[in-house]
């Protein structure tokens, strides 16, 4: 995997070079067909509370309008700009390619951090039996803390979003080699989270599944310079599902759930002009 976004910031340094004559160009939107593009970025996310569902040979429970929360990682040069380190914070990654001077086919991958918060009392309905643990009874619309004893629940490497789109982008301005455009887009794909669970002090798990599916809307700015490097302001929104997470070592233990969720994303990229 850092091999291959090391392969990516390579492409983004060099691209400029690929095809040197394009620096003398005007910016000019209108002659995008046939441009493959490539960003990276970084992402704030937040997601609307949801019903959690655990089912397994034992129990059977639902916790409902549980609490969660993006996991920023703390700003340092390193982690953020060091291409080994690319996979550690919260990121965005996408390639697209320009079928017609305004649409272009991307694919791309939102690496968001998904956090049930600690401490928080919420409704459960259910049973729990044939655990180790102080909680096995039946429940019937009853107050629980999730403390750590009980559950710890995220998706922190992540909940990743590999989705498929299409974008319309449409200049607004151009000065010498600088242009601004907007863009509009959807998106949609496959949920494939390394869900980090420990339930009812069972033995944890902590490895990539593919657990559902997402769909997408994206809204967003682009600043370009000599058609070559650009910036990107994005805001995103989409829904989750999950109906097929895991949570134990034991592939009977499984989870559901659905949300929403909210992105603001900041971007950088660099475009190879492939021919016209």
């Amino acid at each position: 995997m850092k091999e291959l976004f090391i392969t990516f910031f390579m492409v983004i340094y060099l691209a400029p070079f690929a095809h040197s004559q394009s620096i003398a160009q005007k910016y000019d939107s209108e002659n995008k067909t046939g441009d493959l593009y490539l960003y990276w970025g970084w992402n704030r996310g937040w997601f609307t509370t949801s019903d959690i569902h655990f089912r397994g040979q034992d129990y059977d429970f639902t916790l409902s309008n549980v609490e969660a929360f993006d996991r920023q990682s703390s700003f340092e040069v390193d982690k953020y700009l060091n291409p080994q380190n690319a996979t550690i914070p919260q990121y965005n990654f996408r390639a697209g390619y320009f079928i017609n001077p305004k649409i272009n086919l991307t694919f791309g991958i939102d690496h968001m951090k998904y956090v049930v918060r600690q401490n928080q009392l919420v409704n459960i309905n259910g049973h729990i039996e044939g655990t180790e643990t102080l909680y096995n009874r039946d429940y019937a619309n009853e107050m629980i803390q999730i403390t750590d004893d009980f559950l710890k629940f995220e998706h922190t490497d992540g909940l990743n979003y590999v989705n498929f789109g299409v974008r319309r982008q449409d200049k607004l301005l151009s000065v010498g080699p600088v242009g601004l455009d907007a863009l509009i887009g959807v998106e949609g794909g496959f949920l494939l989270p390394r869900t980090n669970s420990t339930l009812l002090s069972m033995e944890r798990n902590d490895a990539f599944h593919l657990a559902g599916y997402g769909a997408s809307g994206v809204v967003g700015l682009q600043i370009s310079i000599f058609r070559n490097f650009f910036i990107q302001s994005e805001v995103k929104g989409g829904y989750i599902n999950l109906p097929d997470i895991r949570t134990t070592m034991s592939s009977i233990d499984k989870a559901d759930q659905q949300f929403l969720f909210g992105q603001l994303n900041i971007l950088f990229g660099g475009t190879l002009h492939l021919g016209h």
